[in-house]
């Protein structure tokens, strides 16, 4: 397997593919860094050799972006940030329900689990 910014990519797929197992990069930064790193749309990772690679994983650095853990820390200094100054959305957080504004009345079973049954309610208009 190939190791681009510390993550292992799947050898089996194409590079575009592959780039976005990487936290932070998705298909459209993918095709920025293949242009980058001159690489063409069909190559697949396990017919790179070492150069290419090694040209792929100089075009990642060279974008700027946060990617992998640096993204995930700043994504949680961000949540805390807003449940430490008490704002809406942070208490959705810390409540685990939806925080853009979703209904739950109906919906957002991801977030509140499953179903419970209320002990003394009937059904109406059986």
């Amino acid at each position: 397997m190939a190791i681009v910014a510390g993550v292992n990519i799947p050898d089996n797929q194409r590079l575009e593919i592959a780039l976005t197992a990487i936290y932070g990069i998705g298909r459209t930064i993918s095709k920025k860094i293949m242009e980058d790193s001159g690489t063409t749309e069909s190559t697949r990772v396990r017919d790179l050799n070492d150069e290419e690679l090694a040209r792929v994983r100089s075009a990642v650095e060279r974008t700027g972006l946060l990617i992998e853990g640096d993204l995930r820390r700043e994504i949680q200094l961000n949540i805390r940030r807003l449940t430490d100054i008490q704002t809406y959305r942070g208490m959705r957080h810390r409540r685990g329900l939806p925080v853009r504004g979703q209904r739950t009345k109906t919906n957002a079973r991801t977030k509140r689990g499953r179903r419970q049954t209320v002990a003394g309610r009937k059904r109406v208009g059986m």
